[in-house]
C-alpha cells in the first residue's frame, strides 16, 4: 500500500484521462499538498502516473519514455520490456511503487515485480492509498450517471479524497482527445 497517492485512470468512449491528488506525506505529516504525480509521455499519445516516491517516479518515467521511443510509442511492446527492465534491475525492483500507463487504446498497471495488469474491464484502474476508493467511485458513477471522463475521474479522486487521509482535494486531470478503442 502506499500513502499518500491516488492515481485513476479512465480509458472512456470519447477520451482517455488519468487523474492523481496533490498530497505527498512523510509518516503522518503532509509534506506538500500540490505535488503533480501524472504526466504525458511520447509526445503527448501516452498519459502515465506514479505511487511512490518521486525521485523513483523521475527514474521511472523516463525508462519508459526510453522504451516508448525504441518501441516507436507501441505501448504494448513497451509496457512488457520495461517490465522486464525494472523486474531484472537490482535496485528498482525493490521499490514499492507502481505506474498506470494509457493511450487511447489501451491500460495498465506496472509494478516492479514485473506485473503488467490490464484491467478486466479494459477502461478504469487505480494505485495508490486511496485507490480502491477512487475505483469504486468511477466504477459507481459510470454505471449510473451520464459524465464525461474527465468529469468522472475528477469527482471520483475527490470522493477517494474525502475518504482516504493520504489524499487531498487538490485534484489534476491530463487528457488525451479522440475516440477511444
Amino acid at each position: 500500500m502506499f500513502d499518500a497517492t491516488t492515481i485513476l485512470a479512465y480509458k472512456g468512449k470519447n477520451k482517455a484521462v488519468i487523474g492523481g491528488d496533490g498530497q505527498v506525506t512523510f509518516g503522518n505529516s503532509v509534506l506538500k499538498g500540490n505535488a503533480t504525480k501524472i504526466r504525458t509521455l511520447h509526445n503527448g499519445k501516452i498519459l502515465a502516473g506514479f505511487a511512490g516516491s518521486t525521485a523513483d517516479a523521475f527514474n521511472l518515467f523516463d525508462m519508459f519514455e526510453d522504451f516508448l521511443e525504441a518501441k516507436k510509442g507501441d505501448i504494448l511492446k513497451s509496457v512488457v520490456e520495461f517490465s522486464k527492465a525494472w523486474r531484472k534491475d537490482k535496485v528498482l525492483r525493490r521499490l514499492e511503487a507502481m505506474m498506470i500507463v494509457l493511450n487511447n487504446e489501451h491500460i495498465f498497471i506496472l509494478t516492479g515485480n514485473g506485473d503488467v495488469v490490464e484491467p478486466e474491464d479494459g477502461e478504469i484502474a487505480s494505485i495508490g492509498s486511496g485507490g480502491n476508493f477512487a475505483i469504486s467511485a468511477a466504477r459507481a458513477l459510470k454505471k449510473h450517471a451520464e459524465m464525461d471522463e474527465e468529469d468522472l475521474v475528477r469527482e471520483s479522486l475527490s470522493i477517494a479524497a474525502d475518504l482516504c487521509i493520504y489524499t487531498n482535494h487538490n485534484i489534476k486531470t491530463l487528457i488525451l482527445e479522440g475516440e477511444t478503442k
